[in-house]
């Protein structure tokens, strides 16, 4: 097992936080970090993502940083030098997928049918994306891609405190992603210590 794998599977849950303003970002990272969850993956669907994921990286060099819902290899640039440590797409972009590889970083790519994995497979990737998770079939669907492919899955979409333990429990499962316990509200309006009760419910 590859040492970002080893670190998402102690983790077991990675906060999918999309951050309006940079200047949030060294707070937010240190509520993740006291509340014994030193992981975040930053969106780029903010346009502060890439200055959020410096900011991070410069205060908590030994933060698990993730970049996601990236899209395009200039993404992929920004994120790098940014210093995130992977990359993660909603879906299995080839193009995104080998410059990735071109540049070193690991990349984990959305799938939700038989055929994207194995098109992931193709492509050398042991760990993906399932996305959107609960709408994907869930459980059921991950249970029955789990016993045919030999990869490592981190659900994401749909995924809450709810069904968390759930998914979890399955043996593919590195880790899941989750918006629940860093809501963007709460960011915006600098509520710390609301968002460290609900990583500590973790």
């Amino acid at each position: 097992m590859t040492e970002l794998n080893q670190r998402l599977k102690a983790i077991r849950i990675v906060p999918v936080i999309a951050i309006n303003n940079a200047d949030d970002a060294v707070p937010l990272a240190q509520t993740l970090v006291d509340n014994g969850l030193p992981c975040a993956e930053i969106t780029f669907r903010t346009d502060a993502a890439a200055s959020a994921i410096r900011n991070m990286r410069d205060t908590y060099p030994d933060m698990l940083i993730g970049a996601g819902t990236v899209l395009t290899t200039a993404q992929v640039d920004a994120a790098i030098d940014a210093g995130a440590d992977f990359i993660v797409s909603p879906g299995l972009n080839p193009t995104t997928v080998k410059h990735c590889q071109q540049r070193g970083i690991t990349i984990i790519p959305g799938i939700n049918n038989p055929s994207l994995v194995e098109q992931a497979m193709e492509l050398g990737i042991e760990t993906v994306k399932f996305f959107p998770a609960e709408a994907s079939g869930g459980i059921a669907m991950l249970k029955a891609l789990s016993a045919v492919y030999p990869v490592n899955f981190m659900p994401t979409g749909g995924v809450s405190e709810k069904n968390v333990s759930d998914y979890l429990a399955l043996p593919s499962v590195l880790a899941c992603g989750g918006t629940w316990m860093v809501p963007a509200t709460l960011i915006d309006e600098q509520k710390w210590d609301e968002i460290a009760t609900l990583v500590k419910a973790l």
